[in-house]
């Protein structure tokens, strides 16, 4: 490569410290990039890619964006997981020697972000480091930039880093190069976020010096190095690291949150249909991001969730002292983050009326608290500061209304400061008298279009259209500025008001952003204060949301039991009950105890044995997390942990099958769960062949029940199954019942003690509308299996049966061999035939199975060429020997 140019070779210098960065070069009004970075983000932002340079083969590509309106693009870069490293010019052009001095002045990666449409109202925005230790031992720390605030935690195990990391549902990790080594590919895909290496450990530990184990201060200096290399900024607003196990609270992992659509459904990813739309009516930003994450973490503190409960049945019970609180927390902006606005430097005169206004809210919405008469809600207002002095500051200081920007003017109150209430008085009083002086050169000259402006260039000047220039006396004006259709002029008296109207508002502008920063440093000091008040009003929004929910829905207060029982009267299922009409909703019981410990649960296809199992999940993760439940009458324990397999899924990019899935979240559970877990299993082995299913289906139930002991729904189709209810003295069958009318199937969604008889698959077939002739021959095939034609299946459970004979058995089903054929056909017309006949309607088993396909015929819908098919399939069946 030919020698580049100083430009060039200082953006060489300064992008080689940010490989792994777009690199934002700033040159006048845009910022540009070169080389590779053009290539890449002229294709990611769809803009023109140029070059520099003369010479054809030497051309530099390059592309570049205006600096006024790079923010949309920077946001585009970062939506789709790139990082920014924006590069400024550190000093005056007209000043340089040489090529002007550049710096990168900050570096924008998606677990950064401190504003924009990138931030999500009610979502956090996690940044998360791993730190690995010996044992294989990890220590996770995550912060939210945008709030301060900051977690730390260890765990043992890659499968329980996944678990816990991808919790967070993090935008960036932060990972030390041995990780990157081992783990890059896995860790991207399985968590499907920004990789960064972070190998420095920061000397600063004031965040976390209170921490008691070196691993967890590790994992904290690790993030934190890596925030203060690329933000270089103030970093005020971060919250002293908060240490916490994972088994502080219940354990429901990734599979189990995506299974029982606990923040968004599974099929859409939208949060309407997920548990927390159901209970989400909370009136604050922060308290939309601290219900989410309560029911990300449910309690096992049976203490701290009766304090929860009581104070939401205390709201239930002072419903206008409720709708006070609801309307007072209305006013009150996001805290948590204006506090982090303020500490790094990007808070504007806009932020600070919305803190203002909060604050305003503050001593009405203690009151409202201290009037419920509730030990828990003064407990918590009691911890606080409402920051009144703060208040008055901001009151005293902040216009109403202010811009934007900050550098403009206008932002800061009159009577704040006598320096910039006389620059104020001058401005107004020299624009007073420019516009007397208009109207008096109107009088005097008799011209009555004669106008006085301004522009940057030329300052004020009197304009006069050609015209009415005959009409000007002689000498009156100094001629300014020749324009097609006027003449502009000055006078000295102009001049010189010019002059102090001009320098009035120059200083008044540089003031006013000078006292602006010191109202933000004042600010500053509050932040702690301010993040405890934000806490508060963010829990306090919650419970009420829970009362709120509770009224609307008719939910019930929890009995939190310690015996391990599960006694719910009438249970129903959050969601299900809010998208269907109001009434429809079945209600069912769920009991389980130390007799009950497991339901096996059967019954027709689309008959509820998902919802059933599905609503004890949720109804013990709403009680847990201090929500009243669906139901009539609730005696729950205090699980410590839930494990959900219901669905199907594959993971393609893991190269892994549907039923590899159904294994892997298997046996996370069964090697995971204890006594007091509950475990709900769905159709566990159908993505095998039956014999292999009902085997593995049969010893997953006996392992659970023999070696964990946990509270376990198990629902099946393999009715083979519910023998086992002999032999397991724990296992109790129930199924979902259903009810058979005029060859049609109602299902009555109604969970009753005893095995089903039968799945009623075909008629659910019907209810989607498969091809009419495809459903015949569905129910003919149907009726051949269970006749005596096929050998009768040997129960599993019969001790004598290997794997080899289920196998044979099978292959002589699926694939007879010419001598079955033959021993068959022999009897079709032999005396076996004639003892099958239909004592009532002395019919073969043929013609009955012919009569059936007739009566399910619905002869409006065939046309007559379908109708000469089925005669002919008819007539070929009865002649078939």
């Amino acid at each position: 490569m030919s020698k580049q140019t100083p430009m060039i070779e200082q953006y060489l210098r300064i992008k080689a410290q940010y490989e792994d960065a777009f690199l934002f070069f700033r040159l006048g009004d845009f910022y540009e990039l070169f080389f590779e970075d053009a290539k890449k983000a002229a294709k990611e932002l769809e803009i023109t890619l140029t070059g520099r340079g003369k010479g054809e083969g030497e051309r530099i590509p390059m592309c570049g964006v205006p600096y006024h309106s790079a923010e949309q693009y920077i946001i585009q870069l970062i939506k789709k997981g790139y990082k920014v490293a924006i590069c400024e010019q550190t000093e005056d052009p007209s000043q340089a020697k040489g090529v002007v001095r550049r710096e990168v002045v900050q570096v924008i990666t998606p677990g950064t972000v401190m504003e924009g449409n990138l931030i999500e109202e009610k979502n956090n925005n996690y940044l998360v480091s791993v730190s690995i230790f010996p044992g294989e031992v990890f220590g996770i720390a995550s912060i939210d930039m945008t709030t301060g605030e900051f977690l730390v935690t260890k765990v043992n195990g890659y499968d329980s880093l996944i678990h816990e990391v991808a919790g967070y549902k993090p935008k960036e990790l932060v990972i030390p190069t041995e990780l990157l080594d081992e783990y890059e590919k896995d860790l991207s895909q399985r968590l499907g976020v920004t990789l960064s290496v972070g190998d420095g450990i920061s000397e600063d530990d004031s965040l976390f010096s209170q921490l008691q184990d070196k691993e967890s201060k590790i994992a904290c200096g690790r993030l934190l190095n890596y925030l203060l290399q690329i933000t270089k900024r103030s970093l005020d607003h971060l919250q002293p690291a908060m240490f916490y196990l994972p088994q502080d609270f219940m354990g429901v992992d990734v599979h189990s949150k995506r299974n029982l659509e606990l923040i968004e459904t599974i099929r859409d990813k939208k949060k309407q249909g997920s548990l927390l739309w159901v209970l989400d009516q909370t009136e604050t930003a922060m308290g939309g991001r601290l219900l989410k994450q309560w029911i990300e973490r449910p309690l096992v503190s049976k203490d701290h969730i009766e304090k929860r409960l009581g104070l939401v049945e205390t709201l239930i019970d002072r419903f206008f002292e409720r709708e006070s609180l609801k309307e007072q927390l209305n006013g009150v902006y996001d805290l948590e983050r204006l506090s982090g606005k303020v500490a790094f430097g990007n808070v504007n005169g806009r932020d600070m009326i919305q803190l203002k206004r909060s604050l305003q809210q503050v001593p009405s919405i203690f009151e409202t608290v201290n009037s419920l008469g509730s030990e828990y809600a003064t407990e918590l207002i009691g911890q606080a500061d409402n920051c009144q002095s703060l208040r008055e500051l901001l009151e005293t200081s902040i216009q109403e209304d202010p811009p934007v920007s900050i550098t403009e003017g206008n932002i800061i109150k009159d009577g704040y400061h006598d320096e910039l209430d006389h620059y104020r008085d001058a401005m107004r009083n020299g624009k007073t008298w420019i516009a007397s002086l208009e109207q008096k050169e109107r009088q005097e000259t008799g011209i009555k279009s004669l106008k006085i402006g301004f522009n940057k260039v030329f300052g004020y000047y009197i304009e006069v259209t050609k015209a009415n220039i005959p009409h000007l006396p002689e000498g009156r004006y100094e001629r300014k500025q020749t324009l097609t259709n006027a003449e502009r002029y000055i006078t000295e008296e102009l001049k010189e008001r010019e002059v102090l109207i001009l320098e009035a508002e120059e200083k008044s502008e540089k003031l006013e952003y000078e006292l602006f920063m010191e109202v933000r440093e004042k600010v500053k000091e509050y932040i702690r204060p301010l993040q405890k008040l934000a806490s508060i009003i963010s829990t306090i929004d919650v419970l009420q949301s829970f009362a709120e929910v509770a009224e609307k829905n008719h939910y019930v207060k929890p009995k939190m039991e310690s015996d391990g029982d599960v006694s719910i009267v009438e249970a129903r299922h959050p969601v299900v009950e809010k998208v269907i009409d109001q009434g429809d909703y079945v209600a069912n019981d769920i009991h389980l105890n130390k007799e009950r410990e497991m339901l096996l649960i059967t019954g027709p296809n689309m008959a509820g044995k998902s919802t059933y199992m599905r609503q004890l999940a949720l109804i013990s993760i709403m009680a847990q997390v201090g929500s009243f439940v669906p139901a009539k009458e609730a005696v729950l324990p205090i699980f410590d942990q839930i494990f959900t397999r219901i669905g199907a899924a594959d993971d393609l990019a893991q190269g892994q099958s549907t039923f590899m899935v159904e294994m892997l979240e298997t046996k996370h559970a069964v090697t995971k769960a204890t006594k007091d877990s509950l475990i709900l299993l769905d159709e566990i082995g159908r993505g095998t062949s039956t014999y292999d299913g009902m085997a593995l289906a049969q010893a997953i139930m006996e392992y659970i029940h023999h070696e964990i002991g946990a509270k376990t729904l198990f629902s099946t189709h393999y009715h083979e199954l519910t023998s086992l209810a002999e032999e397991l003295p724990k296992l109790k069958n129930v199924h979902v019942s259903a009810m058979e009318e005029n060859g049609k199937v109602v299902f009555l969604h109604k969970v009753i003690d005893g095995a089903a008889d039968r799945s009623y698959g075909i008629y659910v077939a019907e209810l989607a509308e498969l091809p009419e002739q495809l459903i015949s021959r569905a129910k003919l095939i149907l009726h051949e299996f269970e006749s005596e034609q096929y050998p009768a299946k040997r129960p599993l459970t019969d001790e004598k049966t290997t794997m080899d004979e289920i196998a044979t058995a099978r292959e002589e089903v699926l694939h007879p061999t010419s001598q079955d054929v033959a021993n068959q056909q022999l009897t079709l017309f032999g005396i076996q035939e004639e003892e099958k006949r239909d004592r009532g309607k002395g019919l073969t088993v043929k013609e009955k199975s012919v009569l059936e396909h007739i009566q399910s015929l619905n002869l409006l819908h065939v046309t007559p060429i379908e109708a000469i098919q089925v005669l002919d399939e008819i007539q070929r069946k009865l002649m078939k020997k």
